[in-house]
């Protein structure tokens, strides 16, 4: 497929994106920015946040985990719908009680002001690297498939990607994103349908006889009950899908805000029950289009791609869908699903990473009236260009399948979040605020090193992605530890 047809088509859905933005964005002040005004329909946020729970990495990154996974990855799935549970029934009556803009308000009033900025630095953190992950993959797609073609270098296409976002975002913030991610998430479902009805008919299969043929069989495995060692046993999966659910949507600020644009609770529990419901069916059909996929490949020769000397499933979709002549539309809807499902996730990212600095850091709210924009305006260009160092550094650190390493980069940050939440909701005690911040990293670090070691120290065991919650128990003890005896929180 000509690179130039995809490069017009990329233009052309960012033009579009910038038409929706002029549309949402005419007020652009701090309150309609952090929170739309509370004004957002719930099922059109709902709708959207498909596309920015899914991302780019599950477009690509999922079929192309099936190879060496199978469909193991539903045991997360179905946990992560648990999580959405304890978010709708548990986190967000706080949250609206507590009337927040940004979620780490919470532990300011429950434990202090060190504790506030210990909670909203993991998240910055998280965040930053999440949308990296994410960024780095559509913009690897992009420069591997379109813009070496023209030898412009991967610096630059890093920089534009990032510059696209700026455009649609600087201005209308949270408002715009709530009604981009409606376009971008049924552009991407229309993408992963057509994708799987394309291939069923190229194959010598239909529906039912490709679901019980050998070649289906060979990746569909979902529970795996075999071995309690192995990383992919099905209560490692549960567990740790139900927590980082918890931790990656309800204590996120980018989810949360979302959802904290709802006019009311009932709205936004609404909202979290139905994504979670939906997200079961969604990634089921991703994982029958890897499947497909690799079947494909298999029955045409098809080679997964070679990148700097490293075998790339990720790459395996693209590869198909571009570049072996299955037809112009093929290609149209595969680079409009790519982008929209990786920048549904990386607009709000910069939109929640913006918000979460302004508030918890710069305390934008007490600054005077007239400063207060600009201040803001200089907050989302600056984690733009921090988002382009990190995107350009991970070309040369990643090695492993993309969502795995962004499953377990989330598994160590999102653990003292864990933790510090959880502490303030379980018990009444105070800690010492002071020394937060050293417990949190000090559980990172006994984490990573559990995890390191884990298959030496208790008999060939390693941990799946249950090791957030061993990373979240551990801060949780460590607060015991520094408790304040006297005195309980209100709150």
């Amino acid at each position: 497929m000509s690179p130039f047809l995809l490069l017009t088509i990329v233009l052309a859905y960012f033009a579009l994106l910038i038409g929706i933005t002029y549309l949402t964005s005419k007020d652009d002040s701090n309150k309609v920015f952090f929170r739309a005004n509370r004004n957002s329909p719930w099922y059109v946020v709902a709708f959207g946040m498909i596309g920015a729970s899914l991302s780019g990495v599950t477009f690509i990154s999922v079929p192309g985990w099936v190879s060496s996974t199978q469909f193991s990855y539903m045991q997360l799935v179905i946990g992560y719908f648990l999580g959405y549970l304890v978010i709708a029934f548990v986190l967000l009556p706080l949250y609206y009680r507590m009337n927040l803009t940004s979620i780490y308000g919470y532990l300011h009033q429950r434990f202090g002001p060190k504790s506030h900025k210990t909670g909203a630095f993991f998240f910055l953190l998280s965040r930053m690297l999440i949308a990296s992950f994410r960024l780095f993959l559509v913009a690897s797609v992009l420069q591997y498939f379109i813009l070496d073609a023209w030898h412009i270098p991967f610096v630059a296409t890093v920089i534009i990607s990032v510059l696209f976002i700026w455009l649609y975002t600087f201005r209308g913030g949270i408002k715009t994103i709530v009604w981009t991610d409606t376009l971008q998430t049924f552009f991407m479902l229309a993408a992963v349908v057509f994708a799987v009805l394309i291939l069923m008919d190229l194959l010598p299969y239909d529906f039912m006889e490709f679901i019980n043929s050998d070649d289906f069989k060979k990746y569909s495995k979902t529970v795996f009950s075999e071995d309690v060692n192995d990383r992919k046993y099905w209560l490692k999966g549960l567990l740790g899908g139900m927590f980082i659910a918890i931790a990656m949507t309800g204590l996120d600020q980018d989810n949360m805000q979302k959802n904290l644009t709802c006019k009311n609770l009932r709205d936004a529990q609404k909202n979290v029950i139905s994504l979670g419901l939906v997200l079961i069916p969604v990634n089921l059909i991703f994982l029958f289009l890897g499947a497909l996929l690799f079947t494909y490949a298999q029955e045409y020769d098809v080679a997964i791609p070679v990148v700097d000397g490293k075998v790339k499933t990720d790459l395996l979709f693209p590869e198909i869908a571009l570049n072996q002549g299955l037809g112009v539309g093929f290609g149209i809807v595969f680079i409009l699903g790519l982008i929209a499902a990786a920048y549904s996730s990386a607009d709000s990212a910069l939109t929640s990473l913006t918000t979460s600095f302004s508030i918890d850091f710069m305390d934008i709210d007490s600054k005077i009236k007239g400063e207060k924009k600009k201040i803001r305006k200089r907050i989302h260009l600056a984690f733009s260009g921090l988002l382009v160092l990190i995107i350009i550094a991970f070309k040369y650190l990643l090695h492993d399948n993309i969502i795995s390493s962004l499953l377990q980069v989330s598994s160590y940050t999102y653990g003292p979040l864990l933790g510090l939440f959880s502490f303030g909701l379980l018990t009444k005690h105070k800690v010492k605020d002071n020394w937060v911040w050293l417990i949190a990293i000090a559980s990172v670090a006994l984490s990573f090193v559990l995890n390191s070691y884990a298959a030496s120290w208790f008999n060939g065991y390693t941990f799946g992605y249950e090791i957030l919650i061993i990373n979240g128990f551990l801060t949780f003890t460590g607060l015991y530890l520094i408790r304040q005896k006297e005195g309980h929180s209100k709150i």
